[in-house]
């Protein structure tokens, strides 16, 4: 073999998949909200404990006033731990009032993302609603990508309830710039509320970029326990295109011991491999 044909036949070789190759997630991040109780008591204590069970990763909340918090403030706490705050959860009026003072503090937390979980219920009554919620949206990340960030949505359980003979997430996802926004998949309130997360992924792969891991019980009724309940992550995650590039949080809402059941999730997504 010529050594040209050789270098040729190498390159592909290094460049095709390799059979069994299995990954795991680098980074796992918490968001705050399934430590609430104790980041309402100490947060600078809560954020130290959460990096010692070996988080990278945190989402903060903006919607809780950050505990309570400067983002000054937390900004030195995170950075004394070693922890990053990649998103935050905001209310939707924030992109109403002081938007570009919001992506100023953005800025100053660490944040690649500013995520809206919901809006008010008098205001998606209709699909129209919806519609005019993204045209918000686009007109509102239009001026965060100007300043680095991206602005963008997370989905609740009852977004996948029919309005007007359609799922309302889906009227919205398709109205949306994905040139100026993007999307966060909350797997366990898709589920809850009747939609499919691989669908989602697959109908939309270059739309999602920030994941909430939770489990469900059977039932679909509430959440449970990563490996516990009935959702196939290795699966998902490994769907997940360039998934090593997007922020995945451990969000378990009601755990009776806030931090032992961080530290149970962590080592579960720690040891999982997809």
């Amino acid at each position: 073999m010529k050594r040209r044909d050789f270098i040729v036949t190498m390159g592909a070789v290094a460049a095709m998949p390799r059979l069994g190759r299995t990954r795991k997630l680098d980074r796992i991040g918490l968001e705050t909200y399934a430590v609430r109780r104790e980041m309402a008591k100490d947060p600078d204590k809560t954020l130290a404990a959460i990096r010692a069970i070996g988080y990278t990763d945190v989402e903060l909340l903006w919607s809780f006033n950050l505990f309570g918090r400067t983002p000054q403030q937390v900004a030195t706490t995170l950075k004394n731990e070693g922890l990053r705050a990649p998103s935050c959860h905001m209310s939707g009026e924030t992109i109403f009032v002081g938007w570009e003072r919001s992506l100023e503090i953005a800025k100053l937390l660490g944040h690649e993302y500013l995520f809206v979980p919901d809006f008010g219920e008098w205001t998606t009554k209709t699909l129209d609603n919806w519609r005019q919620w993204a045209d918000r949206f686009n007109a509102a990340g239009a001026v965060a990508r100007k300043a680095g960030i991206w602005l963008g949505f997370h989905n609740e359980a009852n977004h996948q309830k029919p309005v007007e003979g359609k799922v309302p997430l889906d009227v919205f996802i398709e109205r949306l710039d994905p040139s100026v926004t993007r999307l966060q998949l909350d797997v366990g309130n898709m589920l809850i509320g009747g939609g499919d997360p691989m669908q989602y992924i697959q109908k939309y792969p270059d739309r999602f970029w920030s994941f909430h891991l939770k489990d469900v019980v059977a039932d679909r009724s509430s959440d449970a326990r990563l490996g516990t309940g009935i959702f196939d992550f290795k699966r998902f995650l490994a769907a997940v295109p360039n998934v090593e590039q997007k922020p995945c949080y451990v969000e378990d809402e009601s755990p009776a011991d806030e931090l032992a059941a961080a530290r149970a999730n962590w080592q579960y997504l720690h040891n999982l491999e997809f």
